[in-house]
């Protein structure tokens, strides 16, 4: 059975920070990068394209999708399943309905659901820090996170600093014995 991790919380709330730490600690723990068809951020993207997305839809390939930032993100099957295949992914969530659409999706999949967050003023420092130039939408983002009734491990990175929620997520994702 593979194994995954979901960091799900609003925006600011550590989960980029987290996952970097999470990698330093493991190397087999990585960032599955979903899709991103419109304008933003990057980085933590596979870049494609509205087209490619109806395709995807199209073939059934398309087990989550969302809008947000005039921007369209896609949890794709193939890219999934790649990276279920190499290690273990870390997928980041903003959505409740979100985190069922993919364990479902991946029943052969032990998820462990961490739910990070943080104050509205603490995410609101961390989102101007970020000079991205759309904090108003970033914290109506916020504001509309819906918290997850029971998650594996709730962090407040406010609170528990990077390298320390690290250790805390490995310590509770299930081992298979050995």
């Amino acid at each position: 059975m593979s194994s995954g991790l979901i960091l799900y919380g609003p925006p600011a709330s550590g989960k980029d920070t987290v996952t970097h730490a999470l990698a330093d600690l493991d190397p087999t723990i990585s960032l599955f990068r979903r899709l991103k068809a419109g304008p933003g951020r990057t980085g933590t993207y596979r870049m494609t394209t509205e087209p490619e997305i109806a395709s995807l839809r199209a073939a059934g390939d398309v087990i989550w999708e969302n809008s947000r930032y005039e921007a369209v993100y896609v949890i794709d099957r193939p890219g999934l399943t790649d990276a279920l295949g190499t290690g273990t992914p870390v997928v980041h969530l903003g959505q409740v309905p979100a985190i069922d659409a993919l364990t479902k999706a991946t029943p052969d999949t032990r998820w462990t659901v961490v739910y990070l967050w943080c104050p509205r003023d603490v995410a609101e420092a961390r989102i101007v820090a970020r000079a991205t130039g759309d904090t108003s939408a970033r914290l109506r983002a916020w504001e509309e996170t819906e918290p997850v009734a029971e998650p594996d491990l709730f962090l407040n990175t406010a609170e528990t600093p990077p390298a320390d929620a690290a250790r805390l997520i490995l310590d509770a994702i299930p081992r298979s014995p050995d």
